[in-house]
């Protein structure tokens, strides 16, 4: 964790919150690969878990980042790397085909990006 202090703030914040990503796109998604046929309160119990440990980075990455960046700004970042975690997971861990509203999805991020820190 020392390594991760002695980089910005910007930096701690995003790679928190893309370790936080990886973890709950894995509690929310993951059991339609792993757990297809247990029932689905195995399954949410098993997400929870996981789940659980996403607060250990989410937490963190939000009130690191909140010294530099406003909620608002916060929330896009996490919504723009919740994007660029789910989209891969989707085709290479779910094998899900790509399809383009991915990317027109990841334009309209990047629109939302823009005008959350336009004025920062």
């Amino acid at each position: 964790m020392t390594v991760l202090t002695s980089l910005p703030i910007s930096l701690q914040t995003i790679l928190l919150l893309l370790a936080s990503n990886v973890f709950m796109t894995f509690a929310w998604y993951g059991h339609l690969r792993n757990m297809a046929t247990a029932p689905w309160y195995a399954a949410a119990l098993v997400s929870w878990g996981i789940a659980s440990l996403e607060y250990l980075f989410q937490v963190p990455a939000n009130r690191i980042g909140h010294t530099q960046f406003s909620v608002g700004q916060l929330k896009i970042m996490q919504e723009v790397i919740t994007l660029s975690v789910f989209v891969p997971f989707a085709i290479f861990y779910l094998k899900e085909p790509f399809k383009l509203d991915y990317l027109w999805a990841a334009m309209c991020m990047v629109g939302a990006v823009y005008f959350i820190f336009r004025n920062a």
